[in-house]
């Protein structure tokens, strides 16, 4: 798996996600109730701007600085006997973890929860090299044991009920048991258990780097990452090159924001800080350590105006509030980063070749700028990534260009404009029920399959005004 999931059209996959009932009912109320968690642990908080406000600025001080912190990072890595490999490209990193696989001889690696590993298709890579890779997340197992792309950020099978993976384990695991939540988790536990046991390698990804130590961070709340951690004799962590904090201060600041703008949580259940091999007086850890520092596209951000998208934490809070997320899921995107964040950050990464639609899955209602914990302005750049596909990449269609002209011809013509706006309410007539429209024509049918479309009102604004001003001079 890489950035882009699939290979449906963007039309073929909102009508995908618009055509799962149960899909939409999930996300739905898992926004809800993200939502008003968020909410509370805000309130509790009681000056939760002035934390946004703080978070925003750690964030900006470590982008603008982040050659200082890297080389940081790097020195205190390798003076606590971990090796540090700074990966330009996805290939460059995967030939790298599958070079020590090969050295360790590995049969197989155990993984925790990794955005970015899932972007450079770590798992494909090694597998291709005979190692087996089993992701220890429970959702992310799942997921991996349906050949299923994750649908979310925080929860990768959002997607999902629990018959569903009942049916999953069943034909795929010899799962007889009930599809009771307890005894589903339960029996992945009993299953993965093995796996760690025997894997060779354990793989994470890196919620932050603490540069003034090396110590390499995990928020979880299963513990299954303690367990990759502590188990196989091998760590390697990866982690994009932005994720990283100065000092464990901010990074006491950037987490007290993410487990509150994540889920609602004060802490998760697990924050693991994990610095280096293990010492001789310690009775676990890895012998070997490596870290992977991954660029992928990254440092063609920093310093253009798009710089901002790299203080993401990783939280889904934007995901949590967006309208259009909730009607059309996750897989919808076709990215591995969804919904408001994944429209800024993909093309970003990936080019606007394969993703040039993804700015317009949005509405521009700012409720992502309004829920990110790190003041990321997120709609502003979906509405600067529309400009450049249209004036620099010129990527809009003939249609749209001989449309978009006709509009601005039709509007800047003061009487076509008063004839079509005298007209529209008896051209929409066969449409209109209630004063709204249903099933409408041409360019409205999109619309109004999904919701309604007011009618043009009975007295066009300028003929109550006209009528207005008469009155007055009476």
């Amino acid at each position: 798996m890489s950035i882009k999931i699939g290979q449906k059209s963007y039309g073929d996959r909102i009508q995908d996600g618009l055509s799962n009932s149960f899909m939409r009912k999930a996300v739905s109320g898992a926004q809800g109730r993200f939502r008003s968690g968020r909410l509370k642990a805000a309130e509790e908080l009681g000056d939760w701007e002035d934390w946004r406000t703080l978070g925003e600025e750690i964030r900006s001080h470590t982008m603008e600085n982040l050659d200082y912190y890297l080389h940081q990072l790097s020195e205190q890595v390798e003076n606590r006997g971990g090796t540090v490999f700074f990966a330009k490209t996805a290939e460059e990193a995967n030939e790298y973890i599958q070079e020590i696989a090969k050295k360790k001889q590995a049969k197989k690696v155990v993984k925790s929860k990794s955005m970015v590993t899932e972007e450079i298709g770590l798992n494909k890579a090694l597998e291709k090299s005979g190692c087996e890779v089993v992701e220890s997340d429970l959702g992310e197992w799942i997921l991996q044991l349906d050949e299923d792309p994750p649908s979310h950020i925080v929860t990768p099978a959002l997607h999902k009920n629990k018959e569903q993976i009942r049916e999953t384990f069943m034909k795929k695991k010899g799962y007889t048991g009930s599809d009771d939540p307890v005894e589903l988790a339960a029996y992945a536990r009993e299953q993965l258990r093995q796996d760690f046991l025997e894997a060779d390698i354990g793989v994470t990804g890196c919620n932050f780097a603490v540069a003034e130590s090396g110590a390499i961070t995990l928020v979880t709340n299963e513990g299954n990452a303690r367990m990759v951690t502590s188990l196989p004799d091998t760590q390697i962590s990866v982690m994009g090159m932005e994720r990283i904090v100065p000092t464990w201060e901010d990074l006491e600041v950037v987490v007290s924001l993410l487990t509150r703008a994540a889920v609602g949580q004060k802490l998760t259940s697990y924050i693991t800080a994990l610095t280096g091999t293990r010492l001789e007086d310690e009775v676990d850890g890895p012998e070997d350590f490596h870290l992977v520092i991954v660029d992928n596209g990254r440092s063609k951000i920093l310093g253009t105006e798009f710089q901002s998208a790299l203080h993401c934490i990783r939280c889904a809070a934007c995901i949590n509030a967006c309208p259009v997320y909730r009607h059309v899921g996750g897989h919808s995107y076709g990215s591995i980063y969804p919904g408001p964040i994944g429209a800024v950050l993909t093309p970003l990464l990936d080019g606007y070749e394969d993703h040039k639609d993804l700015p317009y899955a949005s509405t521009l209602c700012a409720a992502c700028t309004e829920a990110c914990p790190v003041k990321i302005p997120l709609h502003e750049h979906l509405i600067r990534h529309r400009e450049i596909i249209v004036e620099r990449e010129k990527m809009t269609t003939k249609a749209e260009k001989m449309m978009m002209m006709g509009f601005a011809k039709w509007a800047s013509t003061p009487a076509a404009y008063k004839l079509s706006t005298k007209m529209a309410r008896t051209t929409l007539k066969p449409w209109t029920k209630d004063e709204y429209i249903e099933k409408g024509p041409g360019p409205m049918k999109g619309w109004t399959e999904q919701r309604d479309f007011p009618a043009p009102s009975k007295e066009r604004f300028r003929d109550w005004y006209r009528q207005r001003e008469q009155r007055s001079d009476h």
